[in-house]
């Protein structure tokens, strides 16, 4: 039988060990503290038996300063392993700011913010050939969208003519990992079909939820955390192109309109 294994059981990974449950597939979870359908991450006996015995293994676990830390502790058994098919759930953070313009798998990576990120994705690249990375952006999905930030006051429309974000429902990434298995290694961008301001969005969700939309205000005057604020330092459109073509892949949510409605 099928059997998954899934370093980090974040809010995408865990949507994704529940579609293939629900297939019929065994999906074995790795998380930092174990649970009914998860072991530890610290329990590398049983981590390195899981690998040995998966079938899929897709690691979620972002990078930290120092490194990736599936990678320093598990790479060489990932490496080895008689997997038929590997994966890495990465960002199309690597792309950096694009001033706008549109990014592919074939755009120049590692300038932006997010070096880290980088230095993971060309790692897990380089540690297999039948490895497949996923660039991600904004992901979204039931209980994390727009409107659930509209519901708690803490959304915003932000004065930055020209910004444009890209983005994806967490089922259509789940569409995305499930096509490619019958797909061939490489990079993969999954992301909607419109990049567009996060202000539409936040409108779109207002209508939805009949409520006014906040006011539009300058970014040093919303209050938002460092990470927040570091959001809006980069502007690109990110094409999905080549998972199209090479995958089959096609969103069910081709726009946030669709997917918003579909939260709701």
């Amino acid at each position: 039988m099928a059997h998954m294994l899934i370093l980090g059981m974040g809010y995408t990974a865990s949507r994704l060990a529940d579609r293939l449950r629900a297939e019929g597939w065994g999906v074995t979870g790795v998380r930092r503290i174990a649970d009914a359908d998860s072991i530890a991450f610290d329990d590398e006996d049983a981590v390195r038996g899981a690998i040995s015995r998966a079938s899929h293994i897709l690691s979620s676990v972002p990078p930290q300063d120092n490194g990736d830390p599936v990678l320093t502790r598990y790479g060489a058994t990932i490496a080895a392993a008689p997997a038929q098919w590997t994966g890495y759930l990465s960002s199309t953070g690597v792309y950096g700011d694009a001033a706008g313009a549109w990014v592919d798998e074939a755009s120049p990576v590692g300038g932006g913010r997010r070096s880290a990120r980088a230095r993971a994705d060309a790692d897990w690249g380089a540690l297999r050939p039948d490895m497949r990375r996923f660039r991600l952006p904004g992901i979204y999905g039931p209980g994390r969208s727009a409107l659930d930030r509209v519901r708690e006051g803490r959304a915003h429309r932000i004065d930055l003519a020209g910004q444009v974000f890209s983005r994806v429902h967490v089922d259509d990434i789940a569409a995305g990992i499930v096509a490619s298995f019958t797909g061939p290694a490489g990079v993969y961008n999954l992301a909607d079909d419109l990049p567009c301001s996060q202000n539409r969005v936040i409108e779109e969700a207002c209508a939805l939820l009949r409520q006014a939309p906040p006011p539009i205000v300058p970014l040093e005057a919303a209050g938002l955390s460092p990470m927040a604020r570091a959001f809006y330092a980069e502007n690109r459109r990110v094409a999905n192109g080549r998972a199209k073509r090479l995958l089959g892949w096609t969103p069910r949510y081709p726009t946030f309109a669709e997917g918003l409605r579909a939260c709701l």
